[in-house]
């Protein structure tokens, strides 16, 4: 199935627009991981964390390696981290906006 460029953007979008599987991608930063680490450091059950682990090698933000009965993941393309300090940038600014208000509203009532 072919998909348009937005259509890829949607998918990897939407795949890491839950807290728990960017958490998951900060854990796995550049390292290549087990699920068995991957499940204890987030103490939730294995299934929910398979899911989300599943969500994010469907989209393409994840590569899957199974090596005897371990199954090991890494993040695809380094440039995931790229995107990730653009959107910390943009939030970040977004952050700072709204303290401008907020001082602006309070020295204005005071």
């Amino acid at each position: 199935m072919r998909r348009s460029a937005t259509g890829w953007r949607a998918r990897i979008l939407s795949a890491l627009s839950d807290p728990t599987r960017l958490e998951i991608v900060e854990f796995l930063g550049g390292e290549e991981r087990c699920v068995c680490e991957i499940v204890p450091a987030f103490g939730r059950a294995q299934s929910t964390i398979s899911k989300h682990l599943s969500i994010l090698h469907e989209a393409g933000v994840l590569e899957r390696r199974i090596d005897g009965k371990r199954t090991l993941y890494r993040i695809k393309s380094p440039r995931l981290f790229d995107l990730l300090r653009v959107v910390d940038a943009i939030a970040l600014d977004e952050i700072n906006e709204l303290k401008k208000a907020e001082e602006a509203l309070t020295s204005s009532v005071g």
